[in-house]
């Protein structure tokens, strides 16, 4: 089983909670962190490029299907918020993967491009201007922008509009706090995560397909509509855990243990 983190998040959060629980139901998992991120090398730091986070999928294939034990025909791929996204495009070509499973799927380009529920939809072609900026003075100077990684006070997180950004902040702030995880990525990386789109395509996906998320997550718009996208394969299913909100999928024991049932049950019908 491959396992992909969401954007911002490290190995040891998330995913790492429900590769350890795909592990204790018998399946040989790996998780890691992506490329230029967390624990893994790559220069500059937190380069957050779409065609880096589909190829750290296809890598993690690669390393566990070379691991002892593992059966190369049963090979599983579980996406969580971006990793999700991700997962999605890189089943669409990779056949390895035999079955596809996310929680929370975020659309890392299409909340870019256009912003969360599309609340930056008018500023598209300023923010692809900053992008471009950004590149050329890396070029000229060396020196790298940063986007993203936001200092709020509590009161400031208590303000934003979205449940995803409020309790993300909670998260990965304070309760599952972890060094090596920040939301900062290089501006540069805007050029290609505005332009990436994680619903194209959908009708490659001929494997099966469970996507997974809270009745309340204000991000449940991108789980539907890529779901309704997804004609390329007749076993598929859309899993709503009722009162969960995005974040809470990622910590609250009874809403893990629901999505851990379900995905197991998934994957042990379908690899």
């Amino acid at each position: 089983m491959v396992v992909a983190h969401p954007n911002g998040g490290v190995k040891e959060q998330v995913a790492g909670l429900y590769a350890q629980r795909l592990t204790e139901h018998g399946y040989i998992t790996i998780t890691a962190d992506a490329a230029y991120q967390g624990a893994s090398g790559g220069m500059p730091r937190n380069v957050d490029k779409p065609a880096n986070r589909i190829e750290d999928i296809h890598g993690m294939a690669d390393y566990i299907s070379q691991y002892p034990g593992v059966d190369t025909t049963r090979i599983g791929l579980l996406g969580i918020c971006g990793g999700g996204g991700y997962s999605l495009k890189a089943a669409q070509t990779d056949k390895r993967f035999k079955a596809l499973a996310t929680l929370s799927m975020f659309d890392s380009g299409l909340v870019r491009r256009n912003g969360y529920q599309d609340s930056q939809f008018s500023t598209i072609q300023e923010r692809l201007k900053q992008a471009s900026d950004a590149r050329t003075k890396e070029v000229a100077t060396g020196e790298i922008t940063y986007t993203g990684d936001a200092k709020l006070t509590d009161e400031q997180i208590a303000k934003l509009p979205f449940d995803l950004y409020r309790q993300g902040f909670e998260y990965y702030g304070k309760t599952h706090a972890h060094p090596n995880s920040i939301f900062r990525y290089t501006l540069s990386s805007l050029l290609d995560l505005m332009s990436f789109d994680a619903q194209s395509n959908m009708d490659l996906i001929n494997q099966p397909l469970l996507m997974i998320a809270g009745t309340k997550a204000d991000s449940r718009y991108m789980t539907e509509s890529a779901f309704k996208k997804a004609t390329g394969t007749q076993n598929k299913e859309l899993f709503l855990i009722d009162g969960a909100t995005h974040i809470e999928t990622y910590w609250v024991p009874r809403y893990v243990d629901q999505a851990m049932s379900k995905i197991d049950n998934f994957f042990d019908k379908n690899i």
